[in-house]
């Protein structure tokens, strides 16, 4: 899912961010994904692609959304490369869409911080009528808690391919919103370089 033109790992210079051709800030949702997708088709024939991103985080599948569209105009233009600028705050979702991103496509500004968590869900369970019923529709929560788990952890393997960190040390630090800062992420392997 988230190979992006394996023969572009050579480090990318400073000077390859000077003009992001996409810049995203804020919160993860409906009008980033409408502003993404404006800006990604008006630079459908740059070669590099600079996704620069700050955020406190979102809705998690609209984060996919935007994941998904770089994977697959990698796929379908393997001699273009997406690479991503994460400043100032990856929080939640913006970590969940860098994931998307080949390990050697992502970077960091100096003191930035990445924060990975677990999904969070609000839902009251209202349970009113025949048994068999009530049955139904507490399987129906279970398996969406079940899924949501299987896609959250879907993410943090792709977020760790290709560093030291492992599933294990992700579950146990997760619950409790783990923040790591630029360097540590470098240190870590979760991105190639800070600059």
């Amino acid at each position: 899912m988230t190979i992006v033109n394996p023969s572009a790992t050579t480090p990318l210079p400073p000077s390859a961010f000077r003009k992001p051709a996409i810049l995203l800030s804020g919160t993860v949702n409906d009008d980033m994904y409408r502003d993404f997708r404006h800006q990604l088709d008006r630079a459908s024939e740059e070669a590099l692609v600079v996704v620069e991103l700050s955020t406190l985080g979102g809705d998690p599948e609209v984060a996919r959304m935007m994941g998904e569209d770089i994977r697959f105009n990698s796929e379908i233009a393997p001699e273009r490369r997406f690479a991503f600028l994460g400043k100032a705050a990856i929080y939640s979702a913006g970590t969940t869409f860098m994931s998307f991103f080949a390990r050697c496509n992502r970077y960091l500004t100096r003191g930035t911080r990445l924060m990975i968590h677990e999904r969070k869900l609000a839902k009251e369970l209202k349970l009113n009528g025949p048994l068999t019923t009530c049955v139904a529709t507490v399987t129906a929560t279970l398996h969406e808690i079940e899924a949501s788990i299987a896609i959250q952890n879907e993410g943090f393997a792709d977020l760790i391919v290709g560093s030291s960190v492992t599933m294990d040390e992700v579950l146990r630090k997760a619950p409790s919103n783990w923040y790591i800062e630029a360097e540590e992420a470098r240190r870590l392997g979760l991105i190639e370089a800070v600059i």
